[in-house]
């Protein structure tokens, strides 16, 4: 008899943790399509589980009601589709796609709006083309706009003679949502690829956002910076015929970096829990010397930050040659804070 309640002691916290995940799924998700009816819904299943659960004898009754209702959501959830059409926000209205015929890589719809506030805009789309054979490397942007725990993180290509090309990962919003770190577990959006310039995608986060960015340049060679881009192309190009979900845990813009990383040099991609706290990814990269390690973290980072800049270069068509003025760059033999 003590061993039987000691296991249910155990299972127990179990059995709620799940009952809670299916009970936001209906919530986030329902069946019906009226918003108004799901926290009934929700509400409903979870009484109904938890009541099963404590009251109802033998165990195993319980069990057996809890494990249906568990069923009937887990059906539903499987019936949840991503789709590539919906009413899309304007931001994200367009996928990015690329062709590759042999050094040249011909991008379609790369992002290059001109913001005038944050949700005041004139879009523009654009083709770019790039020589694979120039590419020198690759940064990385880090963005915060709350916790120091979370930021958001943009890959940008480095290519001489041309303008540097930033992929953001992000959520794909319909007109009218709003982003959510919890619905990002319950498949509120699909997942996105935004190739902008860094004007757009990184000035929108300086300039009108007010969030703190950092820019890296980051210790990789120009043959694992283009295989990281071929990696990133295939995937983009993927997901124009064959949509995907966006997962605030395991698909999110930095766990999706890794796993690119992994598909080209799996010793840098091994995990480490600042993959999922990724506002402490710059110091695990820093530790692994993919960063300046000729100055302390801190002096790093803190000649990182490009938020004065950025605003000073709003409008200045050289904007991501000069926010990288007298950044530290361990791809060079210069002394570090001297510009190139």
């Amino acid at each position: 008899m003590l061993s039987k309640r000691v296991s249910i002691i155990i299972l127990a916290p179990v059995l709620f943790a799940i009952t809670a995940w299916a009970a936001l799924v209906l919530l986030f998700t329902g069946p019906g399509g009226a918003a108004w009816a799901r926290p009934s819904l929700a509400s409903a299943y979870a009484l109904v589980s938890v009541a099963a659960l404590l009251w109802l004898r033998p165990f195993w009754k319980a069990l057996a009601v809890w494990a249906a209702a568990l069923t009937a959501v887990l059906i539903w959830w499987g019936t949840l589709r991503p789709s590539n059409d919906r009413e899309w926000q304007p931001d994200v209205a367009r996928l990015s796609r690329a062709e590759v015929q042999g050094d040249i890589l011909t991008f379609h719809n790369v992002r290059n709006f001109d913001f005038h506030s944050e949700t005041d805009f004139t879009p523009r789309y654009e083709d770019r083309v790039y020589d694979l054979s120039k590419l020198r490397g690759y940064d990385l942007f880090m963005s915060y706009w709350g916790s120091p725990v979370i930021a958001h993180t943009i890959i940008s290509w480095d290519f001489e003679g041309s303008l540097p090309l930033a992929i953001s990962i992000e959520t794909r919003k319909k007109k009218g949502q709003e982003y959510s770190a919890v619905k990002g577990f319950f498949r509120q959006y699909e997942i996105i690829y935004v190739a902008a310039d860094e004007r757009d995608v990184v000035r929108l986060r300086t300039n009108y956002r007010d969030e703190q960015v950092y820019l890296y340049r980051l210790k990789v060679t120009p043959e694992r910076a283009k295989a990281l881009l071929l990696d990133y192309v295939a995937a983009m190009n993927t997901l124009v015929e064959t949509p995907e979900f966006y997962n605030a845990l395991v698909d999110n813009c930095t766990t999706s970096i890794r796993h690119h990383v992994k598909n080209v040099d799996p010793d840098a991609s091994r995990l480490d829990w600042r993959f999922l706290a990724n506002g402490y990814g710059d110091e695990m990269l820093y530790e692994r010397g993919t960063l300046d390690t000729r100055l302390p973290f801190a002096e790093l980072r803190a000649r990182s930050r490009i938020n004065v800049q950025a605003k000073a270069l709003d409008q200045d068509p050289a904007f991501s040659q000069l926010i990288r003025e007298a950044l530290p760059d361990p791809r060079s033999s210069a002394t570090p804070g001297t510009s190139r």
